[in-house]
């Protein structure tokens, strides 16, 4: 017998993370840079000049990379699998920064940024597939939460360090965080769930257990037994069916559709409460909220802070609370927060505030960034993790990247306008009712997914479960275990056409 290691499960899943986390935080000082990099060579003493244009390119290039970064990872990591991919993410954020710190004018510059660009959007995509197949589903929601965290926290690393230092120095120190984790990487296992669905059980059965321990053996053997029928449904005749027929038949599959169309709805969902705009636009909200007399770089800072503080205290909340439940209240108090800004601006531009004190903005805006740091933007990333079935979970990633991209950028690009247009008042009014409708049809879309196995969630995606009690007995009653896999196997239901 192996010798058992002295290693206990939970701390080797901290290990994979903490390695997910640390290219997190890399991505999350590449979000945060511009507003470190701009003003910097904005500044007359600088010997880069820059016009208006092209830094709005480079603080928007991020988000038109990121659908680039989809389609680039999503083979990678179907074909080669998830620790390849985790290399092939690294290695543009390293280059990137790389080229930004030798860098002497904007070209290059902008070639640096495109590069981190690329690397966020691959780690998108990836970032919650690696973690939601190493880690258990009792802390599965606990790690995931570690995803907002960690890039929370490259946010508020490079404003921070960006104002003690110059944006060449700031980029020598952020690019640390990549080369830690390219490091860490080549001591992490590949994925069992990626290693199923290449039919090599024995070594996915032995990383398994590396992770896990020998305590979930049934969520193992579920999941090999399920890649088995896969594998077995692609028969000669079922290769046949011609491209555009497969896809109609996958298309039709609800734990195809209903995963992804609920995955879109909730990335709309993060980009319009608060936290993207926030990232990119905080000095121009914070004026118009505060008024002129106030310092916004310093209430920048504060939000920052909090942010890290409630991220880090929706780790313990969104393990032990209901992903339903949690969705919800949070999701309630930001349209009703968003609603309440929106009320604020309008009377403070009517001149309809009989009082007007700094307290009430400051309090209206922490109440919206608290539904951000705790709900709106950790709990799809929980969530992603964990309603991609493993059958699509290349494409369905990359359809939901795709998603988050398309209006991270429509975000970005159309507050000034409906700043112009509307007021502040109008654009959170906007905001209000796309998080609603959102809120809405999430309600019906998505199942408690917490505490239970990957395998379950799908089954119930696709409408046809089978309870886990039902399985034990039955497998329980048989005595001849060839007899009681061939039941199993009649019973059991896959993502594929020939046993759908």
């Amino acid at each position: 017998m192996p010798k058992e290691s002295r290693v206990s499960p939970f701390v080797k899943q901290c290990f994979v993370t903490c390695t997910v986390g640390l290219n997190i935080v890399g991505t999350g000082c590449v979000l945060g840079y511009p507003a470190i990099l701009l003003p910097q060579l904005q500044s007359p003493e600088s010997t880069i000049t820059i016009s208006s244009q092209a830094a709005s390119w480079i603080a928007s290039i991020t988000a038109v990379m990121m659908l680039i970064g989809s389609l680039v990872v999503a083979p990678i990591m179907d074909r080669f699998g998830r620790k390849i991919a985790h290399y092939a993410v690294t290695l543009p954020a390293i280059v990137g920064w790389g080229i930004i710190i030798v860098a002497n004018n904007f070209p290059t510059i902008f070639i640096g940024r495109i590069l981190g660009g690329l690397s966020f959007g691959m780690l998108f995509s990836l970032r919650s597939v690696l973690i939601g197949e190493y880690t258990s589903p009792k802390n599965r929601g606990a790690f995931l939460t570690t995803v907002s965290l960690t890039q929370a926290f490259g946010i508020f690393f490079v404003h921070l360090i960006g104002s003690l230092m110059t944006w060449t120095m700031t980029a020598v120190v952020c690019v640390l965080f990549s080369i830690a984790s390219l490091i860490m990487i080549f001591f992490c296992p590949e994925s069992p769930s990626w290693l199923a669905s290449r039919g090599k059980y024995d070594e996915s059965r032995k990383v398994f257990r590396w992770l896990r321990g020998n305590e979930e053996e049934d969520e193992l053997e579920e999941m090999i037994q399920a890649r088995i029928l896969i594998r077995k449904a692609k028969t000669p005749e079922n290769k046949k069916i011609n491209r555009f027929r497969r896809m109609l038949i996958t298309i039709r599959k609800k734990e195809f559709y209903k995963p992804i169309t609920l995955m879109v709805h909730a990335n709309i969902m993060v980009n319009f409460a608060g936290g993207t705009i926030m990232a990119a636009y905080s000095t121009v909200i914070l004026g118009l909220m505060l008024g002129p007399e106030a310092n916004v770089h310093f209430w920048m800072i504060v939000l920052d802070t909090q942010r890290i503080i409630f991220n880090a205290g929706a780790i313990y909340v969104i393990n032990k609370t209901k992903r339903r439940t949690m969705m919800f209240l949070t999701g309630g108090l930001c349209v009703l927060s968003s609603l309440a800004i929106a009320l604020y601006a309008y009377m403070k531009d009517q001149g309809l505030m009989t009082y007007n004190s700094l307290w009430i903005p400051v309090i209206l805006i922490n109440v919206n960034y608290f539904t951000v740091a705790t709900g709106m933007v950790p709990l799809p990333n929980v969530i992603a993790g964990e309603v991609f079935p493993l059958e699509y979970k290349s494409i369905a990633g990359m359809i939901s990247i795709w998603a988050a991209a398309a209006f991270m950028f429509t975000a970005l690009k159309t507050f000034p306008g409906l700043i112009e247009g509307v007021g502040l008042h109008g654009t959170y009014v906007v905001y209000s009712a796309i998080l609603f409708y959102n809120l809405v049809v999430i309600w019906f879309l998505l199942p408690e997914t917490k505490g239970r196995t990957l395998q379950e969630i799908e089954d119930e995606f696709r409408g046809r479960p089978l309870a886990r009690e039902e399985r034990e007995a039955r497998m329980s009653l048989e005595m001849d275990p060839i007899v009681a896999f061939k039941r199993k196997e009649s019973e059991r239901r896959c993502s594929v056409p020939l046993l759908s």
